[in-house]
């Protein structure tokens, strides 16, 4: 387990809205060093869902990886602001990924989460649209697949 505070850099893409997307999160620790990067291609999804499934698999590898504390930054303000409460979730797919988000931030003994500009955020959303171009170039069979 690690006491140190880590940040958490996490971003969805979509091409198109809804359209083929991709998930990408960063593990940075307190000096600014990578920690871990994790990618993932979601299918056809809505950009919300897009920023949803990057949240999960970013807290999923920091669970993994044992971290207690974090520190997460995130581009999409509605995000943002439906973590923190400002918001209600409306949707009935992503209520239930809201129950998710929420169980994995329970496993946290601490965590803080902040809204950044897509320029601070560049490094989540290049692994996102990695993640779809990787899918696309290599030919899975994206015209089935979904999140």
């Amino acid at each position: 387990m690690t006491d140190a505070l880590l940040n958490l850099y996490t971003d969805g893409a979509c091409r198109g809205n809804p359209g083929y997307g991709g998930a990408g999160a960063v593990l940075v620790d307190e000096d600014g060093q990578t920690v871990a990067t994790v990618t993932k291609f979601l299918g056809l999804c809505t950009n919300n869902v897009a920023e949803y499934a990057a949240l999960i698999l970013g807290l999923e590898e920091a669970l993994k990886r044992r971290c207690r504390r974090l520190h997460i930054f995130l581009d999409s303000e509605l995000l943002v602001k439906q973590i923190n409460g400002a918001y209600r979730v409306k949707s009935s797919h992503l209520k239930v990924m809201m129950l998710d988000v929420r169980r994995l931030l329970s496993s946290l003994e601490g965590y803080t989460v902040e809204h950044v500009e897509r320029g601070r955020n560049h490094v989540a959303d290049r692994l996102a649209n990695e993640a779809i171009d990787e899918a696309v170039m290599n030919n899975h069979d994206i015209s089935n697949s979904k999140f």
